[in-house]
């Protein structure tokens, strides 16, 4: 497999988190990245333990750091997961005749999917 089209290979995340950090400082790169290991007591040490364990983290700040030194950004990714884990509920009338239509889901009007 080759990396020849990844902008981070070779980048360490190490060093993805100290440019980030010099750059912003760590009240900024909170105020970018709403992650706890950002805001309290924040470190290069306990952000780099935190973010290997959490993928979703790490793609964020994967996104910055491309952002801010302007390079290719990745495409989309298909977070077929996310889907899974979030059901579309959704609340049905009975016709007349007895089948069921699907109506707006259950709050549509509180979330702005309506």
């Amino acid at each position: 497999m080759t990396q020849a089209n990844n902008p981070l290979h070779g980048i360490k995340l190490e060093t993805i988190v100290t440019e980030l950090v010099e750059k912003y400082g760590w009240e900024e790169l909170a105020s970018r990245i709403n992650i706890m290991c950002f805001k309290e007591n924040p470190s290069v040490k306990s952000s780099l333990k935190f973010l290997r364990k959490t993928p979703w983290a790490r793609d964020k700040v994967e996104y910055l750091y491309l952002k801010a030194n302007k390079l290719p950004l990745p495409p989309p990714k298909d977070d077929s997961r996310r889907a899974a884990a979030k059901p579309q509920f959704a609340a049905k009338k009975s016709t007349a005749e007895g089948a069921e239509t699907p109506t707006k889901p259950v709050n549509a009007d509180i979330w702005g999917n309506g």
